[in-house]
């Protein structure tokens, strides 16, 4: 999930009750903090274990479970499984086109690509049909059997070819993903000995998580649609009553569901029936929404954002520290200078390629080597503009991109000719 962290701390958060004060308003006070924990923790990792590196956000998951699985089915309408090894919370997203949130190699943090998605879903086929301990050329070879005996993969353009590096290492992230949700645990071997064909790995499964990973309301094998929006849309349906009380939630749960998700929610972006929901219950929402997560609403003319003042519910976020992390802010302040002369500007890609040259030029003593190398400024200008696209700070064009108006908290200050009222400021707060 990416939710910014804001660049000024100076909203509070909930304050304890002084240490003198009675003993029930110390207790509810420890409990709603645990409980708000338990919530940024399955918002952050929505699939949690017993004995995996966040096993102490487990046991507060495990222990406020009824809880949660109220909270999360009344506001977002999430499910919530909890049992003694793990726990999973279900989350459909408020819109299915959002391209932000990839799946990552493990090692690299690059994105899946169209056919390691493909392999994933093979796998767990595999895994599904495999004993409790396999080995991952075991599992290769079940892949392999799968692709050669599906005639729409090969219509589709899907290959899978053991004799390959390169596809051998798409398998291996494959694995390594699971290694890390912990649906598999390697018993022995090394997935690099079976990269370079000298050796094997050997893995236990964790039925209970595999059967727990997929989040779908209908199996894509009852779906008839043919065209990939259309069966997306299919195993994702919720059914409501096409009541007054069903269109309502279903209104409410998809604008909790982007506050929760998404950095910021743009009014411009909302359909008639979310604006006129939020016109009456904008309020009750956003109070709901603090009280169970601790997130800090901040209201602007031009839409909302939940921020994350805590800085430990953002998986990417601004600032951040090294070369990458002073790109970001110095190419956000450039796009800021920008959108503040002009909203609807679009900036083109040349132009911020041209203006991060200079910029590598001036700070190369203190950037890594790589980035004083030729044309690094055209990948560096990329991965950032990749950053800013999932913190919803700019929108993609085909001759560049447009900046939006939360990336104006990353402007540098200007005097000011007059004090601005709070329709003119911006988004989020100036950095």
């Amino acid at each position: 999930m990416t939710v910014p962290q804001s660049p000024d701390t100076s909203t509070p958060g909930r304050q304890a009750p002084p240490a003198r004060a009675p003993l029930h308003e110390r207790v509810e006070s420890a409990t709603i903090d645990e409980r708000q924990r338990a919530v940024r923790a399955l918002l952050r990792y929505p699939l949690l274990t017993a004995a995996g590196p966040h096993a102490a956000e487990f046991l507060l998951v495990r222990r406020h479970a009824d809880w949660l699985r109220r909270w999360f089915a009344r506001h977002p309408a999430w499910s919530v499984q909890v049992d003694a090894e793990f726990a999973r919370l279900r989350k459909t997203p408020a819109t299915l086109s959002d391209p932000t949130r990839p799946a990552r190699d493990v090692k690299t943090g690059l994105p899946f690509s169209r056919r390691r998605y493909v392999l994933f879903c093979l796998f767990l086929a595999a895994l599904e049909r495999s004993e409790r301990q396999n080995t991952l050329g075991n599992l290769a070879n079940r892949v392999l059997e799968l692709v050669h005996g599906d005639p729409a993969l090969a219509a589709a353009g899907i290959r899978f070819d053991l004799t390959s590096r390169d596809e051998r290492r798409d398998l291996v992230q494959v694995a390594r993903l699971l290694l890390d949700l912990q649906v598999l645990r390697r018993v022995h071997g090394d997935e690099g000995q079976f990269l370079a064909e000298r050796g094997d790995v050997l893995y236990t499964i964790h039925r209970p998580l595999l059967s727990a990973l997929l989040n779908v309301r209908r199996g894509p094998s009852t779906v008839d649609a043919e065209e990939f929006d259309a069966r997306l849309a299919a195993i994702a349906e919720e059914t409501l009553p096409e009541t007054e009380e069903g269109r309502n939630r279903r209104v409410r749960s998809r604008l909790v569901r982007s506050l929760l998700d998404d950095p910021v929610v743009y009014n411009e972006e909302l359909s008639e029936e979310e604006s006129a929901y939020l016109a009456t219950q904008r309020g009750h929402v956003l109070r709901e929404i603090e009280e169970g997560t601790g997130l800090v609403p901040e209201v602007r003319a031009e839409g909302i954002a939940m921020v994350d003042d805590r800085g430990d519910l953002t998986d990417a976020g601004l600032p951040e520290e090294g070369t990458d992390g002073h790109v970001a802010l110095l190419l956000a302040e450039f796009l800021a200078q920008h959108v503040r002369r002009d909203r609807t500007v679009t900036v083109g890609y040349a132009a911020l390629q041209r203006h991060l040259s200079k910029l590598i030029k001036e700070h190369r003593t203190h950037w890594r080597k790589a980035a004083a190398e030729p044309g690094a400024e055209v990948e560096l200008v990329e991965q950032t503009i990749e950053l800013f696209e999932a913190l919803r700070l700019v929108r993609r064009a085909e001759d560049g991109v447009h900046p939006l108006p939360a990336i104006a908290r990353y402007a540098s200050a200007e005097p000011a000719r007059r004090r601005p009222s709070r329709k003119d400021r911006p988004l989020l707060h100036d950095a």
